[in-house]
């Protein structure tokens, strides 16, 4: 007798890679606030290598977000909860931390995906998983520098309209005005296609089809952490914070 598959069951490598990627962002997030709050002088911090380092943990953070979604039995409610999480850590920023104030970072991008995929869903699934990877990650890299001004590439590039810019409310899609801050900041354009590819991808890997080792267990506090995300993300600035400010205040004495 042929083995009965679980369609909706859990990925346990989805579950432990975005556990292992949370606890890359804690650590990162913890040198950015030795260098950025506490002025601990770290010059490797600082360097662009370090910079794309940053961008790749995040975006596999995306993406595995991305896949998970054709888990989720209701994409809307989790989205909603997601960006409202993240309008508290606004207004918790803009109180306690006004200089390192996070206005549109990963946690209201994600939500705000969230919310918008079950309305691309029905067209979205009309296309063949592997033509909407590709076609994802081109958009994704056609739209990687909107913030600049311009899509495309340096060299073979469409320049923008500068009133676009202009403007106070379009920050969240990628277009910010001069003089915008938010300490992170993750608009739509580009994130949202690497959210998007990951969906793709999580086609196949809900049917079942990917690597058998794909839906079994390797590290299970791992996986635990992974399905954890959220709270996680949301919970580790001010702990790291705390943390640290205890700890120089300990040295200060």
């Amino acid at each position: 007798m042929a083995e009965k598959r679980d369609l909706s069951g859990r990925v346990w490598l989805v579950d432990e890679l975005r556990g292992a990627f949370i606890l890359l962002m804690v650590v990162y997030h913890t040198f950015y606030d030795l260098v950025y709050i506490f002025d601990v002088n770290i010059p490797a911090f600082r360097w662009t290598f370090t910079t794309w380092i940053q961008l790749l943990i995040a975006g596999l953070f995306v993406f595995l977000s991305g896949v998970a979604s054709r888990f989720s039995r209701n994409n809307l409610k989790r989205g909603a909860q997601c960006f409202a999480l993240g309008m508290l850590m606004t207004l918790v920023t803009a109180v306690v931390l006004p200089e390192q104030i996070v206005l549109f970072g990963v946690l209201h991008m994600l939500g705000v995906c969230m919310m918008l995929f079950p309305l691309l869903r029905p067209l979205l699934d009309r296309i063949p998983p592997w033509a909407g990877v590709i076609g994802c990650a081109a958009l994704f890299f056609l739209t990687f520098n909107t913030q600049l001004g311009f899509w495309g590439m340096r060299g073979w590039e469409m320049a923008l309209p500068d009133a676009w810019y202009g403007t106070s409310w379009l920050f969240w899609l990628g277009f910010p005005r001069e003089g915008f801050w938010s300490s992170d900041y993750f608009p739509l354009l580009p994130w949202i296609f690497w959210f998007l590819g990951g969906a793709f991808v999580g086609v196949p890997i809900k049917a079942r089809r990917a690597p058998s080792w794909f839906y079994r267990p390797h590290c299970r506090w791992l996986a635990a952490l992974g399905r954890n995300t959220i709270y996680i993300y949301l919970l580790h600035q001010p702990v790291i914070y705390g943390l640290l400010s205890l700890l120089f205040a300990l040295l200060r004495r």
